[in-house]
């Protein structure tokens, strides 16, 4: 995982800035959850992505 020949673990599926805040959706590539990313000027926060039964999205690992 940490080696020079391994592969970037997290992956940035979507971005959007707006002013000083914004998202990303991220996809962690071992396990393929999403994760929201969030931030507001120097605060932020991540969450997983639920679907509306409340089970984390995942996406096909790429790893």
């Amino acid at each position: 995982m940490f080696g020079k020949d391994s592969q970037k673990r997290f992956k940035i599926e979507h971005k959007e800035n707006i002013g000083m805040s914004g998202f990303k959706i991220i996809v962690d590539q071992e396990t393929g959850v999403n994760y929201l990313l969030s931030w507001n000027g120097y605060a932020g926060g991540i969450t997983p992505l639920l679907d509306r039964e409340g089970k984390p999205i995942v996406s096909s690992k790429t790893l």
